[in-house]
């Protein structure tokens, strides 16, 4: 205790500099702890949101005479999905409202979520979807966001009965949620890439800030056990500054952390939208932040206090320290031995998956080689300042390998935080990469198909013109009588030859203005399509029926379709032109196309909703449940990048902001020498940027081992990210360039000999 007093009273007393650096150490510390608050508070946040899906969903029984019976329908709204669920009291079965309402819709009552409501004034024709009248809203407890598209319409027996998926209200609830934010395969992974995103660069950040002013720090302590304070003694001092700023800096941190939340729930990420309490701080979450990062700062502070507490007449005198650990090696063999042997496995026939052990290896390994990274860079440093600046002839290549020779780890202070974000790159290039395989369309284009009775003149011109459309064209079906029960019918593709090409992977022999025989090369006919056969197709024209005869002809188009494609079953192309002018067909979908990647999708469907917001649009083949989970997924990955990148840099200024206020002395005695400033910002430059090239070169090899074998314990068709590496290339460069930048302004133009009035 009389340590930790001692260390108090140094840094209050020592001094305006020895305050600034606290609050520098608190600040810093502060903005790590935030990012790491919120890492933590992201799987709450999906949880939250899971819990209330799973707290309203309705379970059913089979359907009972006068018992509540409940419908669920889900639309999509562009591309969001819209849920309605059709209440209609009994008098027998439970009365109980779901989370989020005071009591059951009465028939013509919608309760509609905050959205909803928003969206019925913006767009009228959304009545439609809901009929009744609005009585309220939904609460918090009922939605899962406050975007959410959901609403309870209140109606009548009678209407839903006949209706195949009605069932009898039983209860609210299930103990899981049918449709999770984020399958629980993708959130492992999606852990996995935020913590080598984050977590890794966090803590050589706050390490970094626990090491301010290391240099004049070691030569107090050192003084103080000169004075007789024991060994021990003298790393409990050091660690007693170390933890009340870093302890300080938490508290800081968790505010600021409250503070973003709070800006987050109102604003909202894309795709991602929660409410405060989903983001509250968790009493685990606080423990984590207040008792971890100040743990963490006290083993930092009693490391750097070990040389003024073991030979302290060395640090005064300014003896030559000895050369780092060679230890941090092993770490680096072992890593890159896991994740090399993962890579092995790729070239064989069975290649290596990530199921149990396997799993705990590669995380290990992953681990492992970004900490061995960061501790080997020392000794590596250390080996060519000592091989360069023995050959060189060069004053000012000289001069920074001396240096870098003396003190590897402060150079290393600055540099290893920009050689993790390299490394963290590789990382999230392969859990992208995975991502993109897994959520990887099987087609390559995206067919919709919008029912035709819905949709006035105007709007079918607009849907045509969606952005992201391709192609258009329309599908219908041939007139059976209900009564005779006989499945034969055709169905036709309208459309011209042009448009159908482009609905279709390809197509032979179309001639325009001609009705044609559909033969799709990838399915068999239908038995009882022939040749000569006439089939009768009815459609409206002002109000009145019109009837078209169609005769299948004997010329054929030859296609291939996509699969799946809604114009792939089709008999016959029958061109526009040969249907009677103004006349509609009475049952018809209108066919969009579209790219398949997933951000086209979602703007072809955002643009259907516009046009047409009453319109059931059918994405074939694609769950809009999907692209919501997409959406959350590539946020929180491009979050993970962003806070990465904020640590990385945060932790390159703080640094190099140090290093020059230490190295103002040894400067002044330099210049006073007679070196000319040029030099000198030559020797800042290659004291960082030689050891930084070394790292850069290491993360890049290390990244592109550490994505490798996460790419094939993934089980995806891509093991090997050649595309990747001139990206990360490129990267690495920047890097350089902007560190280079760091260090120009660290000399400055004014001499001031008072720094070296104590030498």
């Amino acid at each position: 205790m009389r340590e930790f007093l001692l260390g108090l009273r140094l840094l209050f007393g020592a001094g305006r500099g020895s305050r600034v650096r606290f609050v520098l150490m608190a600040v810093g510390g502060s903005l790590g702890v935030c990012c790491l608050a919120l890492v933590l508070t992201i799987p709450a946040i999906l949880d939250a949101h899971d819990g209330r899906a799973a707290a309203r969903e309705p379970q059913t029984s089979g359907k009972r005479a006068g018992a509540t019976l409940v419908l669920e329908r889900k639309d999509p709204h562009g591309s969001e999905p819209f849920t309605r669920v059709f209440i209609a009291e009994g008098d027998k079965g439970t009365r109980t409202p779901p989370p989020g309402l005071d009591e059951l819709p009465g028939p013509g009552e919608v309760f509609t979520s905050p959205r909803v409501r928003d969206l019925l004034r913006a767009e009228p024709a959304l009545k439609g979807l809901l009929p009744g009248h609005v009585k309220g809203l939904i609460g918090a407890s009922g939605l899962t966001d406050p975007d959410e598209l959901y609403a309870y319409v209140g109606t009548t027996p009678a209407k839903i009965a006949d209706d195949s998926d009605t069932g009898t209200l039983k209860s609210f609830g299930y103990d899981y949620t049918p449709i999770p934010v984020v399958d629980p395969s993708t959130l492992t992974n999606l852990r996995f890439a935020l913590g080598t995103l984050v977590l890794l660069p966090l803590a050589v950040f706050l390490s970094v800030c626990a090491r301010l002013s290391a240099a004049s720090r070691t030569r107090r302590l050192a003084s103080l056990r000169l004075l007789g304070l024991s060994t021990k003694g003298t790393q409990r001092v050091n660690a007693a500054e170390t933890v009340v700023a870093a302890l300080f800096g938490a508290f800081l941190g968790l505010g600021e952390y409250w503070i973003l939340n709070q800006a987050l729930c109102h604003s909202g990420l894309p795709a991602l939208r929660w409410y405060p309490a989903d983001g509250a701080l968790s009493w685990s979450t606080v423990a984590v932040c207040l008792i971890g990062c100040p743990a963490l700062a006290w083993f930092v502070g009693r490391a750097s206090a070990r040389s003024a507490a073991a030979n302290p007449l060395a640090v005064r005198r300014t003896a030559v320290p000895k050369p780092p650990s060679k230890w941090g090696g092993l770490l680096l063999v072992t890593g890159l031995g896991i994740v090399t042997g993962f890579c092995a496995t790729g070239l064989t026939d069975h290649p290596a998956t990530s199921d149990g052990i396997f799993a705990v290896l590669l995380v290990g390994g992953v681990l492992l080689t970004g900490t061995g990274l960061v501790l080997t860079l020392p000794w590596l440093s250390y080996l060519l300042a000592r091989r360069v600046a023995g050959t060189t002839r060069s004053l000012a290549l000289n001069l920074a390998m001396r240096r870098n020779e003396v003190e590897p780890g402060s150079t290393m202070r600055v540099v290893t935080g920009l050689v993790l974000l390299v490394f963290a790159a590789s990382l999230a290039q392969g859990v992208l990469i995975e991502f993109e395989e897994v959520s990887k369309p099987s087609s390559a284009t995206q067919d919709y198909s919008i029912p035709l009775s819905g949709l006035s003149g105007q709007q079918l011109r607009a849907l045509t013109g969606v952005p992201g459309v391709r192609a258009h064209g329309m599908t219908m079906d041939s007139w059976k009588d209900p009564e005779s029960g006989s499945i034969d019918g055709v169905s036709v593709v309208v459309a011209t030859c042009a448009q159908f090409t482009r609905l279709v992977v390809h197509a032979e022999g179309c001639t325009d203005g001609k009705v044609m025989r559909l033969v799709n090369l990838n399915s068999s006919p239908d038995p009882w399509v022939h040749q000569g056969d006439s089939y009768p197709f009815h459609l409206r024209k002002g109000g009145r029926k019109v009837s078209l005869s169609l005769t299948v002809p004997s010329a054929a188009i030859r296609y291939t379709a996509y699969d799946p494609s809604a114009a792939g079953g089709g008999n016959l192309l029958v061109p526009p032109s040969a249907l009677p002018a103004g006349a509609r067909p009475e049952s018809a979908q209108l066919v969009l196309d579209s790219d398949s990647d997933p951000h086209a999708v979602r703007t072809v469907l955002d643009g259907i909703g516009a046009a047409a917001p009453t319109a059931s649009v059918e994405p074939v083949g694609v769950n809009v449940d999907s692209l919501q989970q997409i959406a959350v997924i590539e946020t929180l990955l491009v979050l993970g990048m962003i806070m990465g990148l904020v640590i990385g840099v945060a932790a390159f200024l703080v640094a190099v902001t140090d290093r020059a206020v230490e190295r103002r002395a040894q400067v002044t005695a330099i210049t006073l020498i007679g070196a000319r400033s040029r030099t000198l910002r030559a020797v800042q430059s290659v004291q960082v940027v030689l050891p930084l090239a070394i790292g850069l070169a290491l993360a890049l090899v290390a990244g592109k081992l550490a994505e490798s074998s996460y790419l094939i314990t993934g089980g995806g068709e891509v093991f090997w990210d050649f595309a990747g590496i001139p990206v990360l290339v490129c990267a690495a460069l920047g890097v350089v360039v902007v560190a280079t930048l760091g260090t120009l302004p660290l000399v400055g133009r004014r001499v001031d000999p008072e720094l070296i009035r104590r030498d």
